[in-house]
């Protein structure tokens, strides 16, 4: 009976040894998420996230790309700084595409740019 008590206090001994300095479990603290009006991805590309084909060329003119591909539909913009590719997808099967996602590259080079910058430089209305 001895030997197991003893057992039993030195596997005590040497786990509470390891609790300072030791390896630690972290807790995990989880907080509600913070009211955002948009996220951060989105700032600067409203009116275009969201917009139907009609509502992007009020704002942008007539597209230099239109195509489609089943569904789903790309346009193209551009400018003398940029180059934008809106893709629209449509919300649910039979639903007319709204656009979901963009891409923006720059004229001179092609390399990819701030797509809310080459959202202001194409928009022509305010």
């Amino acid at each position: 009976m001895r030997a197991h008590t003893l057992l039993g206090l030195s596997l005590i001994a040497l786990l509470s040894a390891c609790g300072e300095g030791g390896p630690q479990m972290a807790a995990q603290v989880v907080s509600a998420p913070s009211p955002v009006s948009k996220p951060v991805a989105l700032v600067g590309l409203e009116g275009v996230i969201g917009a139907s084909s009609a509502d992007l060329i009020r704002q942008f003119g007539a597209p230099r790309l239109d195509v489609w591909e089943g569904d789903s539909r790309k346009l193209q913009f551009a400018g003398p700084l940029c180059v934008m590719d809106v893709y629209l997808y449509p919300p649910n099967p039979g639903r007319a595409p709204l656009a979901g996602y963009l891409d923006a590259r720059r004229l001179s080079d092609g390399r990819d740019m701030d797509r809310a910058a080459c959202v202001a430089a194409l928009r022509i209305t305010p």
